[in-house]
């Protein structure tokens, strides 16, 4: 199965001098779904922060084909979609429409076209009604749906998801969970929600100390490190 990324040998050191990420390789499948597991300060979030280009240490890191690097983070960006732990971090507009076709709009598209991809978004992830709502007035798992499709409305072929049911209730996570299996595009979820990542993921692995030091089934990866 072709893969849409690929990381080598990735290591990376903060300027306080914490070493996040100690020689990490990975992969992801087209269409496969992985979870990152692990405690806090296990490097997961640094890890997925390096995919896009936001950060850049030792190592390669291919999306899609692409090296990401400064000459092809735009184009890398089109192709891996971000969908951070806290939605209001992602949603600053006046309105659902102008938040979700924000990237759009900056793409180079018109008007027109922005909304009209905008509202397609909205209607894949059940909010197309609160397109003139501001979203400070949303649930959480309203605000979740909306970041989630203001990446969508970009099309790309990876999603990359921090902690995706921080804040969110029990009903909220089981329509998150639906909406995401019904999504076709390769994903990479960051979590400590052993439900979640069970439900969605075929594939887990586990971070510690910043290296990944098991893969597996999801099932069998929590049964290695009892993370429950």
């Amino acid at each position: 199965m072709a893969k849409v990324l690929e990381v080598r040998g990735l290591s990376y050191t903060y300027d306080d001098g914490t070493v996040a990420l100690q020689g990490v390789d990975f992969h992801l499948d087209q269409g496969e779904t992985v979870a990152l597991l692990g405690p806090n300060g296990s490097g997961k979030t640094t890890f997925a922060l390096h995919l896009n280009g936001l950060l850049s240490g030792n190592g390669e890191v291919t999306v899609c084909g692409l090296r990401v690097a400064k000459d092809t983070a735009v184009e890398v960006r089109r192709r891996i979609g971000m969908v951070f732990q806290d939605s209001d971090s992602q949603l600053f507009m006046p309105t659902v429409i102008d938040d979700v076709a924000f990237g759009l709009l900056n793409s180079g598209l018109s008007a027109v076209q922005a909304v009209e991809r905008a509202l397609a978004a909205l209607e894949r992830v059940g909010m197309r009604g609160a397109a003139a709502r501001a979203p400070y007035h949303l649930s959480a798992g309203e605000k979740k749906r909306v970041a989630i499709a203001g990446v969508l409305a970009m099309e790309p072929e990876v999603l990359v998801l921090d902690e995706p049911t921080t804040f969110l209730d029990p009903p909220a996570q089981r329509e998150l969970v639906g909406l995401l299996a019904g999504l076709p595009q390769a994903k990479i979820i960051v979590t400590h929600d052993i439900r979640l990542a069970g439900a969605l993921c075929s594939r887990a692995a586990f971070f510690d100390a910043g290296k990944i030091v098991a893969e597996g089934t999801v099932a069998d990866v929590v049964r290695q490190f009892k993370w429950d």
